[in-house]
């Protein structure tokens, strides 16, 4: 039987640097050619990480011609920030709140770091600060990879990805279990367990790559599909709801053009107000409409910082307090404490604006509507309640879809078309959060909608 013959080390470091630069190239070269914005900043989190790895390697195939501590601390320091950015890349492709995962990554990270410059301070053997390096980068890809089992849906390069992984973090442990009983004297090796596993991480590290770039070309093929058939929908509602409104400007402005001397100054009033209601609704549709495709483009980023929510509900309230005014509509705030949430104040103040406007426009003259906001289970609720008409069973059940048409009257004629609370539902879900409507017909109306104050 022939036997294994193994590596050199420092070949095997040549071959990560040249795997890691190859990779790099490879990530920003999709990036910059091919991925949407969205997944750009994907893309580039994970070719940060195989950068900040190559380094590493680098520092340490230099062992012995530069400095240890440089060779050393700052190499396998780098290493494991590397391991963190490609960890962070990972979670950015899950469904879940990743700024608390993003935090326990670089929490697990600086400990791991931590950890083994003080076992180098302390003068530790060899071995010990391999079995602490195994043991740490185990440690950051721990989290991410149970998340990817924990997630729901049968996803073929989710699966092929997650394996990878998965016995990324088998062949780790491994490692360190190994080292722990058969110390390792000197850092370069030459037993045939470190050229085999050696060579079983430089496949696994590959595969990982092909892994993360088949997720996001799914991701962004399903984007793009998504698009299309929106787009039919998206044009069709242009072709809809804007000839009535245009349709009404134009016959209004041709009888002011054509016989404005035949009316009287009281007649002249009443079409240009008209009118003016007229462009009104059709300059309120086309920015829904610009902000609803600019979102399905990706040219709204999300900017989250810390605002107070109640300041931000007030504002909108003074905004919509004349047009409450004008139909004797007594508009309430209801608060008993101040709650701080990180979000990005454009999507919410056009949440907040669209849930008021509708709620004024469907509460009868001397009506009544009140806000409300609370803290429950680490997220903030808003509840915006009037004693309107209510909507109807048939209406409620297409709220907040783009697939189907909703068409309702306000108290005094007000004309609307839904695309106000589907714009609604866009910025929310940016939020990571949840809107719905309760309602009886008749009776009024409560929309809902809640946001992460951890996100």
């Amino acid at each position: 039987m022939p036997e294994f013959s193994p590596l050199d080390p420092k070949t095997v470091f040549l071959l990560y640097f040249w795997g890691n630069w190859f990779i790099c190239i490879l990530i920003f070269s999709y990036s910059f050619s091919y991925a949407s914005i969205e997944n750009k900043r994907k893309l580039n989190i994970f070719g940060y990480g195989k950068i900040t790895l190559t380094i590493g390697w680098v520092l340490i195939f230099l062992r012995n011609i530069i400095p240890d501590f440089i060779s050393i601390n700052i190499a396998n320091s780098i290493i494991l920030c590397g391991c963190c950015y490609e960890t962070i890349a990972m979670i950015s492709m899950l469904k879940l709140k990743s700024r608390r995962c993003n935090r326990l990554q670089i929490a697990i990270t600086i400990a791991a770091i931590a950890v083994f410059n003080i076992a180098t301070l302390f003068e530790s053997t060899v071995n010990t600060r391999i079995v602490i390096m195994s043991l740490g980068i185990f440690a950051i890809f721990l989290p991410p990879t149970i998340n990817y089992f924990k997630e729901k849906g049968n996803n073929l390069f989710r699966m092929f990805y997650l394996l990878g992984y998965a016995v990324f973090e088998i062949l780790i442990f491994l490692r360190a279990v190994y080292n722990y009983i058969n110390p390792q004297e000197y850092f370069f090796s030459y037993r045939v367990f470190d050229s085999l596993y050696s060579i079983s991480l430089f496949l696994l590290t590959l595969i990982g790559t092909v892994g993360f770039l088949l997720l996001v070309k799914e991701k962004q093929d399903l984007k793009i599909k998504k698009l299309l058939n929106d787009k039919n929908l998206f044009f069709s509602i242009i072709a809809h709801d804007l000839k009535g409104p245009l349709g009404s400007s134009v016959a209004l402005s041709e009888i002011l053009a054509e016989e404005i001397d035949a009316y009287s100054r009281e007649e002249i009033r009443e079409i240009t107000g008209m009118l003016h209601e007229s462009n009104k609704n059709i300059y309120k549709l086309l920015e829904n409409l610009l902000d609803w495709s600019r979102v399905q483009t990706g040219m709204i980023e999300y900017s989250p910082k810390k605002v107070v929510l109640n300041t931000l509900i007030e504002e909108n309230i003074a905004l919509n307090r004349n047009t409450a005014l004008n139909k004797n509509i007594d508009l309430r705030f209801e608060s008993n404490e101040i709650i701080e949430v990180e979000l990005d104040k454009y999507m919410i103040d056009t949440v907040l604006r669209n849930l008021l406007t509708n709620a004024i426009k469907f509460t009868d003259q001397q009506g009544k509507i009140s806000i409300t906001i609370k803290r429950r289970n680490q997220k903030a609720e808003v509840s915006i309640t009037d004693n309107g008409i209510g909507i109807p069973d048939n209406i409620k059940e297409k709220l907040f879809k783009i697939n189907a048409k909703v068409i309702q009257k306000g108290t005094e004629n007000e004309s609307g078309n839904g695309l106000g609370l589907l714009l609604c539902s866009e910025f929310i879900k940016k939020h990571q959060g949840e809107i719905w409507a309760e309602s009886e017909f008749g009776k009024g109306s409560t929309f809902k909608f809640i946001l992460p104050l951890e996100n």
